[in-house]
């Protein structure tokens, strides 16, 4: 979604863009076809999504190889760009960026949205060893290829910095996760068609991964059945999401409900019928993250809870400006005193909701995200 939103934006500010895109689904090598002004060319690759870890890391490294063979046999094939634009994740493209860049010449932007195999080690889906190193190094490489870095928050500079001092002329700085603004698509999901029609509603949407931490989201429910005007719905994906749907059955939570991902551009509309976002990290995480979701939320006048890791820079971002409720101790108690109080400030707080809209509109719009990719690159 947020490279949709970005794509339009450069559109609307006057840019010729093109987009390549990996599609594990395509028969023949390539695809060209246009995306509201954008020319998008999908090449042929490996498959990476909803298969088993050391597929998907196969798949990933292949990739890059891939998408260029499949570029040099499609029309675009002596093409050259003034700039080329990545992002992470995945840690694998650097690859096929060497290769963009010393067909076309330009400076290369990689925009990092999380720190990856380092956030995998803190949270023990990882161990110092092979594998690990093996990752370690082929993010350096993918960060060598970038003459600028963007990090979506200020806490994660540090990571960088000796990337930054390894070669005159690099430039690191924030750049901050963005949105375009709120589709109008009616969303198939109808609240007041489910088991929490008429209850407060607190919506998690986005990725159900170990990244995530969210089984405590499901213990919060657990502990808030004793309030039949609160219920709980969980809308995405992810390799936890099944597991997550099972522990609720299991536990037999009236007040909880789940529906796989739906089309962004209703996202808007989902949000219209909920009362506040939740947000989960795993306490475990090092490195500071600002999810898309909590964007969606704030952008849609949502307050957000929060269950983050300490020192998280998204828990002092809510606390000052006073868009919901954070907890940095992984403890459920605490969690739940926030929920209450988030309950209770969704009625006695009239402007809340306007502070989420205003906080988006002033650091996350996809306006001033191009602006800044542009200055950065000209």
């Amino acid at each position: 979604m947020q490279l949709r939103d970005l794509a339009r934006e450069f559109v609307r500010q006057g840019h010729e863009l093109t987009v390549l895109l990996p599609d594990a689904d395509l028969v023949q090598p390539w695809a060209l076809e246009d995306f509201d002004g954008a020319r998008v060319l999908r090449l042929r690759s490996p498959r990476t999504k909803d298969i088993a870890y050391w597929r998907r890391t196969f798949g990933e490294w292949l990739m890059p190889y891939a998408m260029w063979r499949n570029l040099r046999r499609s029309p675009l094939s002596e093409q050259s760009w003034d700039a080329i634009v990545w992002y992470s994740p995945s840690i694998f493209h650097g690859p096929l960026v060497r290769a963009l860049k010393r067909q076309s010449g330009g400076k290369g932007y990689l925009i990092v949205r999380d720190i990856f195999p380092e956030w995998a080690l803190d949270i023990g889906l990882l161990r110092r060893g092979p594998a690990y190193l093996f990752l370690k190094w082929t993010a350096l490489r993918q960060y060598g290829q970038a003459d600028i870095i963007g990090v979506q928050s200020p806490g994660n500079l540090g990571y960088f910095r000796k990337w930054n001092q390894a070669r005159k002329g690099r430039l690191l700085e924030v750049l901050p996760n963005w949105l375009d603004r709120p589709a109008n698509a009616r969303c198939q999901i109808r609240i007041e068609e489910t088991p929490l029609a008429g209850r407060k509603v607190f919506v998690y949407a986005g990725n159900m991964g170990m990244a995530q931490g969210m089984d405590i989201l499901l213990d919060l429910a657990d502990r808030m059945t004793t309030r039949a005007d609160i219920g709980f719905l969980f809308v995405g994906r992810g390799n936890d999401a099944r597991r997550l749907r099972e522990s609720a059955a299991a536990r037999g939570l009236a007040n909880v409900f789940f529906h796989d991902e739906i089309e962004p551009d209703q996202i808007s509309d989902l949000c219209v019928q909920c009362d506040a976002g939740l947000l989960a990290l795993d306490h475990r995480h090092k490195s500071h993250n600002i999810p898309g979701k909590f964007l969606t939320y704030i952008q849609n006048g949502l307050p957000v809870l929060a269950n983050v890791n300490p020192g998280n820079d998204i828990a002092n971002l809510i606390r000052s400006e006073n868009v919901g409720e954070v907890c940095e101790t992984n403890s459920l108690d605490e969690l739940v005193r926030r929920c209450v109080a988030l309950i209770d400030r969704l009625d006695e707080d009239p402007l809340l909701s306007d502070r989420c809209i205003n906080l988006f509109e002033r650091h996350f719009s996809v306006s001033r995200i191009v602006q800044q990719l542009v200055s950065a690159l000209g």
